[in-house]
């Protein structure tokens, strides 16, 4: 008997105690779980009303670009819809087509015609400028070379004599030659400053700089763009010597506005050199031109 009340009162304390214990936790369960079926309301709410809001979005009809916006963005359109181009493996797209390839070659033949037309619009201003060193240097010789007044016949020869003495002598040959030199060149002077050939000399120089250097480094970016690499060669070197020699004649502008001989001279020197360059790169940037339509395809 005493031995089945000691188990029992065993069981009760046993019992009590996991009671005890475990009532906390068990509360503590049901607080977590109250609070993550909030928390999954609340998450539920929120993609319902986002949802609700997306699809009113999707019913509005979308804003027009103003035409300026649709302008800029047709070169990105263009690129992304351009098909694999070539020659690297079609990465940059357009960039890499026939299209691009060719404005290098195109730009620079036509500023061959550029260089050839500041040659001559030089030359003719700097013509302005010898011509008047000429016409002076003329003057001077007649000067010398003018016969004196005569001389009075007697003295008090009255109002005819002093009429006779003041008239100049008859002109000879060579002087009647050089005073019609004069006017010739004089006309001449003229018919180039009505030219305007140092406005037009100054804004085509302008023109081939920014040009030419721009175009000079689209061609190394393209070929690139294209290649992966460079090709050290005549061109390139040719194309190098041209594009230092723009910006060295364009330095010299400053020193013969001041009347500086020497800078003239070699502003005409090393634009000479370049004209010749360029005739130079005529054949050996045909052959690149060649190769870029035997490598790339349209656009």
């Amino acid at each position: 008997m005493a031995t089945t009340t000691t188990m029992a009162t065993r069981k009760m304390t046993t019992r009590g105690a996991l009671g005890g214990a475990s009532r906390p936790a068990l509360l503590s369960r049901r607080a977590g779980v109250a609070t993550t079926t909030v928390r999954r309301g609340k998450a539920v709410c929120v993609a319902r009303a986002k949802a609700s809001f997306d699809r009113e979005e999707e019913k509005k009809p979308a804003p027009a670009l103003p035409l300026p916006a649709s302008l800029a963005l047709f070169p990105y359109a263009l690129l992304a819809n351009a098909p694999d181009a070539l020659a690297k493996g079609g990465e940059l797209g357009i960039l890499e087509g026939r299209t691009i390839a060719l404005i290098h070659p195109a730009m620079m033949f036509a500023l061959l015609g550029v260089t050839g037309y500041l040659g001559y619009s030089g030359l003719a201003w700097r013509q302005v400028r010898t011509l008047g060193d000429d016409i002076a240097e003329l003057k001077k010789e007649i000067k010398a070379k003018a016969p004196a007044k005569k001389e009075l016949v007697a003295a008090g020869a009255g109002d005819a004599g002093d009429a006779a003495a003041s008239a100049p002598a008859a002109a000879s040959p060579a002087v009647l030659a050089l005073e019609a030199q004069v006017e010739s060149l004089q006309q001449k002077r003229k018919d180039l400053i009505d030219g305007k050939f140092r406005d037009k000399h100054n804004t085509m120089g302008a023109l081939l700089l920014a040009a030419g250097v721009t175009t000079s480094v689209e061609g190394c970016l393209n070929t690139f763009s294209r290649t992966g690499k460079l090709f050290p060669g005549p061109h390139l070197w040719a194309g190098a010597a041209i594009t230092c020699a723009w910006a060295i004649a364009a330095s010299l502008v400053p020193a013969m506005q001041k009347g500086n001989d020497a800078a003239r001279s070699a502003h005409i020197a090393l634009n000479t050199v370049v004209f010749a360059l360029f005739l130079w790169q005529v054949p050996t940037g045909w052959a690149i031109v060649e190769k870029v339509f035997q490598f790339t395809s349209w656009p």
